[in-house]
């Protein structure tokens, strides 16, 4: 059996009338007109209509279900149908895989589905175009990061998933059996990324990580993708200013590459400008005073804190300068204020995006910042070591693309925007 298409539908128009083409994709719609049938065809690219005509074509598509896959050959020719400006003229239609009905949602969305539904059938529901676009923009966002990332000097790299200890001394981690030893899922790269600067100078990584929190809410998941950065003779304010140029450039990379699937989703793109606000710990409780909330220095931020805060502060700023007993212990302290820390977060309004700072290279200080937060130093000793052969200063950030996304794409739910999201309660699909 023939499979091969000639060309994608997206690619077609009426200019190529009378030229005979191999078109292969999804039923949308199936519709019979005397002695015609039209059949409303999809692929990844587009959508266009078949005419279908003769008894041995008719009988083909007669009990053809919705969603079923097919192959046509034909020629293009004019269409006199209003939302189509060419069509196809089926010579020969194979059916190359039926749809069993009834489906478990309606990937056009005219029986509306809920989230649950559509992620138990995540592989159907792609077909839907406004979930297709989402998926589409989120492929340019990498795109555009790679590239932005990668012409500043930084290159892509690959650190372990598996890992033997709790890198950072936290207790959300996952832990697995590995082999006879005990191991941890990580929950980021933040160890690891800061070992490469000794070499590599500028770092990045665009991966999966994992955080074993049972957290029930439209913004937490539970296997996550971050995109982290690392580089050496760069100050905390020097990685902000990447950070902010990133989403900048993601922004305006997808307002001009993404057209039809932004019209998809119905959405306007609100490209930022840079500067953002800088917004210091310090400012962000005296504002949080003014609103009634009462908080001394050294109190951390409680969501309903943020809340606040982000209807004072809407769109993206930089929450900086947090108190170091607030921040991990691989945080530098402010050389002119040493309760202070050189860190910052990106906040979209109440959201948090990323979280970042400049890192201690003084293997004293980091054994002393251990101690004070009750970590065994013989847990980090791998990574200790690395700052014995020469770790010159830098500073880094992780940012979490899935969080990105639901700001780009304007969508509440961080599950709407990953494609097969995990959380406390799913593990499948």
């Amino acid at each position: 059996m023939e499979i091969k298409k000639t060309h994608n539908i997206g690619t077609l128009g009426p200019a190529m009338k009378g030229q005979k083409v191999v078109v292969g994709g999804w039923v949308e719609d199936l519709r019979e007109l005397g002695k015609l049938s039209f059949i409303t065809l999809r692929d990844v690219t587009g959508v266009s209509q078949i005419v279908v005509a003769g008894s041995e074509n008719l009988s083909q598509v007669k009990d053809l279900t919705k969603q079923s896959v097919v192959l046509v050959t034909g020629a293009v020719q004019e269409s006199k149908a209003r939302d189509f400006s060419f069509e196809i003229k089926a010579e020969k239609i194979e059916i190359l895989s039926r749809a069993v009905h009834p489906l478990p949602i309606d990937p056009l969305g005219r029986l509306e589905s809920g989230i649950d539904n559509r992620l138990n059938a995540r592989a159907l529901d792609l077909r839907n175009q406004k979930t297709a676009s989402i998926f589409k923009i989120r492929h340019h966002v990498l795109l555009c990061i790679r590239k932005m990332l990668s012409e500043s000097g930084f290159l892509e790299v690959n650190t372990p998933k598996i890992i033997g200890s709790a890198s950072e001394g936290g207790a959300n981690l996952f832990s697995l059996k590995y082999f006879d030893k005990q191991a941890y899922l990580a929950q980021s790269p933040q160890l690891y990324k800061e070992q490469l600067t000794l070499g590599l100078e500028r770092i990045f990584e665009i991966s999966s990580f994992y955080r074993a929190e049972k957290s029930h809410t439209v913004r937490h998941l539970t296997e996550f993708t971050s995109v982290d950065i690392e580089s050496a003779f760069m100050d905390y304010t020097d990685v902000m200013e990447i950070l902010e140029q990133l989403v900048v450039s993601v922004f305006d990379h997808v307002e001009k590459n993404c057209t039809e699937d932004i019209k998809n989703l119905g959405i306007e793109i609100k490209k930022p400008q840079a500067p953002f606000e800088r917004v210091t710990y310090k400012q962000a409780i005296e504002e949080l005073g003014k609103q009634g909330l009462s908080l001394a220095f050294g109190d951390d931020l409680l969501d309903s804190h943020l809340r606040t805060l982000g209807e004072i502060h809407p769109g993206f700023y930089f929450l900086t300068d947090w108190p170091l007993k607030l921040k991990p212990f691989y945080i530098h302290e402010k050389e002119d204020d040493p309760v202070v820390s050189k860190s910052f977060d990106l906040q979209y309004g109440y959201l948090e995006l990323s979280s970042g700072g400049r890192r201690l290279h003084d293997p004293a200080k980091i054994k002393a910042r251990l101690e004070e937060q009750g970590l065994d130093s013989a847990q980090f000793e791998d990574h200790l070591k690395a700052f014995d052969w020469g770790m010159p200063p830098h500073s880094g950030w992780g940012l979490g693309l899935d969080r990105l996304m639901a700001v780009l794409t304007q969508i509440d739910n961080v599950r709407e925007v990953v494609l097969y999201p995990r959380d406390p309660e799913r593990l499948f699909p």
